[in-house]
């Protein structure tokens, strides 16, 4: 099997934003991919989906997802990949750190619109999945 896939929450969001239902694009991908998340994609997400209806059904999704916890340990990675990445000038938003750090965790590409995962060392990321 390919590697997993972390799914970046403004790809959910732009795929929103264009009429796409990613729940139902990820199932495709699921078939031969392991889709990942992790708490911050989960609240980042959720916290913008209005209907209940459509929130529950993000958290079915979420549910069955192969899901990389927010450890301390995980905590302290991000810390410290953000503190050694400010001091090369390249200062990213904390939550784009730590989703990066998930992802490096078990070995995924980030599924992202986001330039900002270009610019941490080792991160893959891309905005579409064959």
């Amino acid at each position: 099997m390919s590697r997993p896939i972390m799914v970046d929450s403004c790809w959910y969001i732009n795929q929103m934003s264009d009429g796409v239902d990613p729940v139902k694009t990820l199932s495709y991908l699921a078939e031969s991919r392991d889709i990942a998340t992790c708490g911050v994609i989960k609240s980042e997400v959720g916290r913008g989906l209005k209907q209940r209806e459509r929130f529950d059904k993000f958290c079915r999704a979420w549910d069955v997802m192969l899901y990389v916890e927010s450890t301390l340990e995980r905590w302290e990675e991000t810390m410290n990949l953000a503190w050694s990445l400010d001091r090369k000038g390249i200062v990213l938003p904390l939550q784009d750190v730590h989703i990066a750090v998930c992802a490096s965790k078990i070995g995924a590409v980030i599924l992202t619109y986001d330039k900002h995962f270009s610019r941490i060392p080792g991160i893959d990321a891309t905005d579409r999945i064959f």
